[in-house]
């Protein structure tokens, strides 16, 4: 009898163990649920409107630890006042998922200009922070996407405030705004420029100086790097004459050359779009190699930094990607007379 009680009493408690999981779990759904809500809409085709009338903030869920998998938020800030604009500045401490071949694709947040749908920028990894952007009017929309995959830590969290808009010198409706340009008359255009402040107040007249400001913002990317010129040591001859023919017939000069046009990147605008390199010239009328002519080759080639600012079409929506990079250029610093066809010397 005693045993037939236990097997009653195990029966019981095993009949009630799915039904207390099932209860915490669509407990656990409500107050997931619910954490949505507070941060923004998971449908992406509904907004989470934000009034904004002073300073504040949004942020991924659980900021700064973990964000949630498999969401997809939306907010639309729009300020009291029709006449101003608003201002989004990202938290330094910024992580997501890291991209795929420099595509956002799984985890990433982006801000989206609502007037007329413009995508101003998609960030994800955790390399640099993105800059500041503005609004056009008085709204803004954001939106985070996560997969199912990978959640990173500590999310994001944007600060947003209230702006006056800047006032700015009417374009001619004749004139089509950079986005529009082709690349190559967009080149065109770029290299007219004299200074890199009339370049990004053309390309960004709204938003120029925080345009400039990001430029220049510390990055965990190296910003430059230093190379030295080598010295040519003279060597020790009564017949100086004679070294100094050689030094000047067949020498490293200065020559200009096109950047896109070395690097062979169409695809791919930069500023200033042409810098000076050495590279061997003069003549070798005093060859001494027993040939029929001589020419003038180099003898020690070195790759040389050089930092310049580049634009890059965005993929898939207008605008360009601007950031200082640093481009390889080939230097000649050391030249020799050889026969023609042998440029192994």
């Amino acid at each position: 009898m005693l045993l037939f009680g236990l097997l009653l009493l195990t029966s019981a408690l095993a009949g009630q163990r799915p039904g207390a999981q099932a209860e915490s779990n669509l407990s656990s759904k409500f107050q997931f649920s619910s954490n949505k809500e507070q941060n923004g809409v998971q449908d992406p085709q509904h907004e989470r409107i934000i009034t904004v009338s002073t300073n504040g903030s949004i942020h991924s869920p659980r900021f700064p630890h973990a964000y949630p998998r498999n969401m997809d938020l939306v907010w639309r800030l729009v300020a009291v006042e029709e006449n101003v604009w608003i201002q989004l500045t990202f938290d330094e401490r910024f992580g997501l998922e890291d991209p795929e071949d420099d595509i956002c694709k799984y985890d990433f947040v982006e801000v989206e200009e609502p007037s007329d749908g413009t995508i101003l920028g998609r960030w994800c990894g955790s390399d640099a922070v993105p800059g500041k952007q503005i609004s056009k009017g008085n709204q803004i929309r954001i939106r985070f996407v996560s997969d199912e995959y990978f959640p990173s830590e500590p999310g994001f969290c944007i600060h947003y405030n209230i702006v006056m808009p800047q006032v700015t010198e009417a374009v001619s409706p004749s004139v089509l705004p950079p986005s529009a340009l082709p690349l190559d008359l967009l080149n065109n255009a770029v290299t007219a420029f004299s200074t890199l402040e009339d370049l990004i107040r053309y390309l960004e007249p709204d938003r120029w100086q925080l345009d400039l400001e990001d430029l220049y913002r510390p990055t965990w990317q190296l910003l430059g790097k230093a190379f030295v010129f080598g010295k040519k040591s003279r060597v020790v001859d009564l017949n100086l004459l004679k070294e100094e023919v050689r030094l000047y017939s067949c020498t490293p000069r200065n020559f200009s050359v096109s950047i896109r046009e070395e690097l062979k990147r169409t695809d791919t605008i930069f500023w200033p779009g042409c810098l000076l390199v050495k590279r061997c010239g003069g003549n070798c009328a005093c060859c001494l190699h027993n040939c029929n002519e001589c020419q003038c080759v180099p003898s020690k080639v070195t790759k040389k930094y050089h930092e310049v600012l580049q634009l890059r079409p965005k993929i898939g929506v207008r605008g360009l990607h601007k950031s200082l990079t640093d481009v390889a250029l080939e230097h000649h610093e050391e030249c020799d007379c050889v026969c023609r066809g042998n440029t192994g010397g």
